[in-house]
């Protein structure tokens, strides 16, 4: 159980992040909803969160802005007393093949997906150093692992969150602090209901002949930020797809 402990979840409006937030505070969690757009999607989650008994607030943030980040981290702190929990999930795709691909397009991605990341526990860190102890989350994808065509921007940045995943827990072992990753496959939310590929197709390709949902995913993140002994470490949740 996470009684008492206080968690981040970027990207916690909608789908993937609003499922892990729910998750955590049916934990006994307290949770800090950040969202970039939808103020009202983000307090429905955070009543849903507090149905739990916990303390649930919401907190527009950019994760792309290194100074906004900053503010954010320390006015949860401040709101919460701390922070256990730190859970990147925020993303975003401009999908195109390379041969159309904008700058713009690309630098976009990886300003969210993988810069954001970097900004949340760059600003996060001090925290968990201090308290000697934390538990970081970043939420990837089979598109880091295998590729995926038309998203060369998207891939790179899942795939850089591997790599940033892995130099972290390394440095922070010493403090107490674990960090892995997640990588999802076809999850059924707004992000791959996007997509123009014919559904039917890609059930026929996942070996458990579905696609995931958000609370498999949530499940898989809440065992993380449970497991003491695991760092490092990407676990797919997939459907076998990736395998």
């Amino acid at each position: 159980m996470l009684n008492g402990q206080t968690a981040i979840v970027t990207g916690g409006s909608r789908g993937i992040g609003a499922a892990i937030a729910k998750k955590l505070a049916s934990l006994g969690a307290n949770v800090a909803v950040v969202y970039a757009g939808n103020a009202e999607l983000a307090e429905k989650v955070c009543e849903e969160c507090r149905e739990f008994g916990v303390k649930a607030q919401s907190y527009c943030c950019n994760v792309a802005d290194f100074a906004a980040t900053k503010e954010l981290a320390a006015q949860v702190k401040a709101d919460f007393g701390t922070v256990d929990i730190l859970i990147n999930n925020a993303g975003i795709t401009r999908d195109n093949l390379i041969a159309m691909m904008t700058e713009q397009n690309f630098d976009e991605v990886i300003d969210t997906n993988l810069k954001g990341a970097f900004n949340m526990i760059r600003n996060c860190a001090g925290i968990f150093i201090r308290k000697r102890g934390g538990r970081i989350v970043n939420i990837s994808s089979v598109s880091g692992i295998i590729g995926n065509p038309g998203q060369s921007n998207y891939s790179a940045s899942k795939a850089g969150l591997i790599g940033l995943t892995k130099s972290v827990a390394k440095e922070l072992a010493s403090r107490g602090v674990t960090c892995n990753a997640v990588a999802p496959g076809f999850i059924d939310t707004d992000m791959t209901r996007s997509l123009k590929t014919d559904r039917d197709e890609i059930e026929k390709a996942i070996p458990l002949g579905r696609l995931g949902s958000a609370e498999d995913v949530a499940q898989t993140v809440a065992f993380l930020v449970q497991a003491d002994y695991i760092t490092g470490e990407v676990i797919r949740v997939d459907g076998g797809i990736a395998m």
